[in-house]
C-alpha cells in the first residue's frame, strides 16, 4: 500500500508541472498579456532552476546530502530538477496571481512593500506545504543533520528545515526585482 502512495505522489508530482507547463503555453499566448504571463513563468523556472540544481546535484552526489530522496521518482534527476523547476515557475505565476488580486493596480509597476510581502507570504506558505508533501509521502525530505539546515519540527518523523523556508525567503524577493526591471525594460 505505501509504495502505491509513493508512485502516486510522484506521478501526480510530474503530472503537475506538466499541466501547469502546457496550461501556461496554451492559454498564455497570442496577446501582450498572455506573452507577459508566460515571460513571468520563465522567470520564475530560471529562478527555480538556481536551487533545484545544486539541492539534486546534492542529493546525487554528495556524501552528506541535504536533499534526501527517500522512493525513487520514475525521471533520473535531471528530469526531476527541469520538473521542480516548472513547479517552481507556476508557484511564481500563482504569486502573481495573488498580487493581482490583493494589491492595487497597475501592479508590477514600481516597488511596493505589499506586493512584496504578498510573494514573501506565498512562497513561504507554499514551500511549506510542498515540503510537507514530499516528507508525508515518503517521496523526499531535507536533512537535518546538517549544522547549516537546522531543523525546525519535525513530521511524521522527518525533519522539516531552515534551509528551504530561507530559500523561499530570498526567492520572492530576487523574482519580484527581476519582474519589475524586466516590466520597465518591456516598457521602455
Amino acid at each position: 500500500m505505501f509504495d502505491l502512495l509513493e508512485i502516486w505522489f510522484w506521478r501526480l508530482d510530474l503530472a503537475i508541472a506538466t499541466a501547469v507547463t502546457a496550461s501556461v503555453l496554451f492559454f498564455a499566448r497570442g496577446t501582450p498579456t498572455g506573452r507577459w504571463i508566460q515571460k513571468l513563468f520563465w522567470l520564475g523556472c530560471a529562478v527555480g532552476l538556481t536551487w533545484e540544481v545544486p539541492l539534486f546535484l546534492s542529493a546525487t552526489f554528495a556524501d552528506n546530502p541535504v536533499l534526501l530522496v527517500f522512493s525513487s521518482p520514475p525521471v533520473p534527476p535531471l528530469a526531476l530538477i527541469v520538473f521542480h523547476s516548472l513547479w517552481d515557475g507556476g508557484l511564481f505565476l500563482a504569486g502573481v496571481l495573488l498580487v493581482w488580486w490583493a494589491c492595487p493596480r497597475p501592479i508590477f509597476q514600481r516597488f511596493s512593500w505589499r506586493e512584496l510581502l504578498v510573494l514573501i507570504l506565498w512562497g513561504q506558505g507554499s514551500e511549506l506545504l510542498v515540503e510537507v508533501g514530499g516528507v508525508t509521502n515518503n517521496a523526499w525530505g531535507y536533512s537535518g543533520e546538517l549544522a547549516w539546515n537546522p531543523t525546525l519540527f519535525h513530521l511524521e518523523g522527518h525533519p522539516i528545515t531552515l534551509l528551504p523556508q530561507l530559500i523561499w525567503l530570498a526567492a520572492p524577493i530576487v523574482y519580484y526585482l527581476l519582474v519589475l526591471r524586466f516590466i520597465r525594460r518591456d516598457s521602455d
